[in-house]
């Protein structure tokens, strides 16, 4: 079964409603840091309390794990709830991390990424009284335990499509794409980029190359190093190789580090381009927008808001929600600067790809796509 956000696609919210502030969007939205370890109790506040644990990207990394902070932020101005955070510098701290929100008397808690499903598991199967809610993460183990409820996101339908969109913008008849780390969340982006590049050659009879992932082979680049999500360097190595073989727009799916694919595409003068991820990179990296075509967003920010709202209420389920292009829980971020840059045609046959993987006319082969 399907859970619909109840929200508007990304792509048609031009006015958000006012909370705080102006909130976007599905995955558009952008927070400021949240301070590490720290609690914040709204006016009026009561005894129920949602808290979060990132992944060692931090709150501040312009991608998944800001997206999701954004998520507790918004339930927290909605709902007049207690809030608690605190962000990780590496996987070593997930576990305690995890635990000290169990010591602050949570009612749910959040954890952001596929790294943490491990502990976030263990800590469900030790505290039956408190609800879990893990983005980015789904395992047949967790289906046992009711408390705790994956967040998980189909982004091979939207890669697919920014990947035709790649190949239809590509002047050199070469993308890449690169990781962070060989995980399904990652590779679900490059498997649906390469199927969309493909599909675009087999409807227009061209020949653009895939630099970076081989779909039938499950290997591509990845950034080289010892923390690969937060090595900005690392990622601009990657982007910097793809494109000396020709590639002029860059998929990074890195996280923090794909901000380096960014900065060697501002540094091409205009010879290359990019495509972000996870949130509409013209928002979260807006001294980039110039350089990115569009974004493959994910809505965990109202994906988070809502298992926050279901748990206070008492509507919570560990059915697992699946934003998919149907529900607009997943799609492309609008063009921004390249509005007028992509042709009209090339956007209605976006358009109209989009229709055909919701109807099934078009199928994505991904084994990392989650199910429903």
């Amino acid at each position: 079964m399907k859970k619909s956000l109840l929200v508007a696609p990304a792509v048609l919210g031009a006015a958000a409603l006012a909370l705080s502030s102006c909130a976007e969007a599905p995955g558009t939205g952008s927070s400021s840091a949240a301070p590490s370890a720290s609690t914040s109790s709204a006016a009026g506040g009561g005894a129920f309390k949602a808290c979060m644990v990132s992944d060692s990207g931090g709150f501040d990394d312009k991608s998944f794990n800001q997206t999701s902070y954004k998520g507790l932020t918004d339930a927290k101005t909605e709902l007049g709830i207690d809030t608690s955070q605190v962000e990780s510098s590496s996987t070593a701290d997930f576990a305690k991390n995890i635990q000290s929100m169990v010591d602050v008397n949570c009612n749910i808690i959040v954890t952001v990424g596929f790294l943490l499903g491990d502990d976030t598991l263990a800590a469900a199967k030790a505290n039956p009284d408190i609800k879990f809610a893990i983005v980015d993460s789904s395992d047949p183990k967790y289906t046992a335990v009711k408390n705790l409820k994956p967040l998980v996101f189909n982004t091979a339908e939207s890669s697919f499509m920014a990947g035709y969109l790649a190949a239809g913008m590509s002047q050199s008849k070469k993308v890449g794409t690169f990781g962070g780390v060989k995980i399904p969340t990652v590779t679900i982006f490059m498997d649906g980029y390469a199927q969309g590049v493909a599909y675009y050659n087999e409807q227009k009879k061209d020949s653009v190359t895939v630099l970076g992932w081989n779909s039938a082979k499950q290997d591509g680049q990845f950034v080289q190093s010892e923390n690969p999500f937060e090595d900005v360097g690392g990622g601009q190595r990657a982007a910097k190789g793809l494109i000396s073989q020709g590639a002029d727009i860059v998929f990074p799916v890195a996280g923090p580090a794909g901000e380096g694919a960014l900065q060697a595409a501002k540094a091409s003068g205009g010879k290359v381009n990019a495509i972000w991820v996870d949130t509409d990179g013209c928002i979260s990296a807006a001294a980039y927008c110039p350089q990115i075509i569009s974004s493959v967003y994910k809505g965990m920010d109202v994906a988070v808001a809502d298992a926050i709202k279901a748990a206070k209420d008492g509507s919570f389920s560990s059915e697992p929600f699946v934003g998919t292009l149907e529900n607009n829980g997943t799609g492309l971020a609008p063009y921004h600067d390249f509005e007028s840059k992509v042709p009209a045609e090339l956007k209605s046959e976006i358009d109209k790809i989009k229709a055909d993987i919701v109807s099934g006319s078009i199928k994505i082969t991904s084994k990392a796509q989650p199910t429903s």
